[in-house]
C-alpha cells in the first residue's frame, strides 16, 4: 500500500508541475498589499496529498504565495495537533489582527475562504 501511495503521490506532483495554472495578474501595489495580508496565513500540508495540491493550485491561480508548512515534521505536526485539534491536512492557520488563531480544515472551505478574501 505504501508503494502505491508513493507512486500516486509522485504522479500527482508530476502532473501538477506539467499542468501548473497561470497566476492572476495584479498591479505591484495590489500584490504587495495581498502579500502583506498573507503573512498571517500558513498552510499546513503534505507535499503529495491530493487535497493539499488542490489548495496550492488554487492559491497559485489566485497569485497567493502562501507560506506552506510540512505537517510531517514533528514540531509542525505538534503545532497542528495542539492548535487545530487534529492531524489532518490541508489546514489553513489564520491569525487575525488581535492575535486570535483559527484553524480551517477541508480543501473546499480553504479555497472558498481565499477566493472571498483575495479574489
Amino acid at each position: 500500500m505504501k508503494v502505491i501511495r508513493l507512486i500516486l503521490g509522485k504522479l500527482i506532483l508530476l502532473l501538477n508541475a506539467v499542468f501548473s495554472p497561470k497566476p492572476q495578474q495584479r498591479s505591484d501595489d495590489e500584490q504587495q498589499r495581498i502579500n502583506k495580508e498573507l503573512e498571517s496565513l500558513s498552510l499546513y500540508q503534505f507535499e503529495s496529498c491530493p487535497f493539499c495540491v488542490k489548495v496550492r493550485r488554487a492559491a497559485k491561480k489566485m497569485n497567493l504565495p502562501l507560506e506552506t508548512v510540512d505537517a510531517k515534521q514533528p514540531d509542525h505536526e505538534q503545532a497542528l495537533i495542539s492548535g487545530g485539534g487534529k492531524r489532518k491536512v490541508p489546514c489553513l492557520r489564520v491569525e487575525n489582527e488581535a492575535g486570535d488563531v483559527t484553524w480551517m480544515y477541508e480543501s473546499n472551505d480553504i479555497i472558498q475562504y481565499l477566493e472571498q478574501r483575495f479574489a
